[in-house]
């Protein structure tokens, strides 16, 4: 087992120093100089070099990701452009925001699609199945950014059930997920961002499930007399390495792919930081919040291959 870790975990240093390669080109890559957004159209262009090697955007690109990577190294990502202020504690504050709301949405989900799933796979052919299956074709099919605003105009304009954006009269700082008077601003990111996952996973459940259950070795242990439930439980037990792997790369999906819904729902989180940083052309916190994201989706990845070695231990001899 230790062995298994140690190698996932040398394994993932390249694949780290990959993703801070193609985070720096990416934004380097982009259009726009984000120093012209801080002067005025008619600035000196000797303040605006000034300016711009106060940034460190006069030097290489190389020596601008080498210094920028030691930087990193060292738990410095910057200063951000547009308000001067640390990268590092802009973007862990914002990520604390997303990463609660993407972990109740994938549990949630987790749980829902197992339900589901299951019910479905002992029912082949039947109305329940076609119900669950018909369910999961919408939560796929429908874009998440739609379902948001769908959300917004009948909870919080038809009904007035819940608030439509923010997260609340004192915002992050104060904001307690236990006290409903604030968590009812996580209700509609959370619906958002859960039915997507939701219904991938009970496809995926749903499928895995019936092939297991079509299986001769089920048919033996009907044979020999086991119930029901103990067969179902027998065989969810054999689809748990590929529901554990679908829920790390579902929460993966949804740490870094939640910028429409924090969007429409003025959340506070890395997506809303991201399309900020976008729109504002701020380079050190665009490259902060885009490593973050993809270094939390690689070692989400390592921590999910590591608990399918503990469930299914024939992987660790792979």
């Amino acid at each position: 087992m230790w062995l298994y870790a140690l190698r996932r975990l040398v394994m993932t240093i390249p694949i780290l120093f990959g993703v801070t390669v193609i985070c720096f080109a990416l934004v380097q890559i982009a259009p726009g100089d984000p120093v012209q957004n801080l002067v005025r159209p008619d600035a000196n262009p000797e303040d605006v070099a000034r300016l711009r090697a106060y940034y460190g955007l006069d030097q290489p690109v190389v020596i601008q990701y080498v210094l920028w990577l030691w930087r990193v190294l060292n738990g410095d990502f910057g200063m951000s452009i547009a308000n001067n202020m640390p990268v590092a504690g802009e973007v862990f504050r914002a990520f604390s925001n997303t990463i609660i709301v993407a972990l109740i949405s994938v549990v949630l989900a987790f749980i829902l699609s197992m339900v589901l799933g299951i019910i479905a796979a002992t029912r082949q052919g039947g109305v329940v199945d076609r119900l669950v299956t018909a369910i999961a074709v919408f939560g796929i099919s429908v874009p998440t950014f739609w379902l948001a605003v769908v959300l917004v105009i009948l909870f919080a304009v038809n009904l007035n059930w819940l608030p439509a954006t923010g997260m609340g009269s004192g915002g992050s700082d104060t904001f307690n997920y236990f006290d409903w008077n604030d968590f009812k601003f996580a209700v509609m990111p959370i619906i958002a961002l859960a039915l997507p996952p939701l219904a991938i996973m009970t496809r995926t459940t749903r499928s895995s499930l019936s092939e297991i259950l079509n299986q001769d070795f089920i048919q033996t242990l009907r044979a020999k007399g086991l119930s029901e439930f103990a067969i179902i439980t027998h065989a969810v037990r054999n689809i748990m390495p590929s529901a554990i792997a679908m829920l790390g790369l579902q929460l993966g999906y949804l740490i870094g792919g939640s910028v429409l819904v924090e969007t429409v729902f003025t959340w506070p989180g890395t997506g809303f930081l991201l399309n900020k940083a976008i729109l504002t052309r701020d380079i050190p916190l665009l490259q902060g919040t885009i490593l973050v994201l993809a270094t939390v989706f690689v070692l989400i990845n390592l921590v999910v291959d590591l608990i399918q070695s503990v469930v299914d231990p024939r992987i660790k001899r792979i």
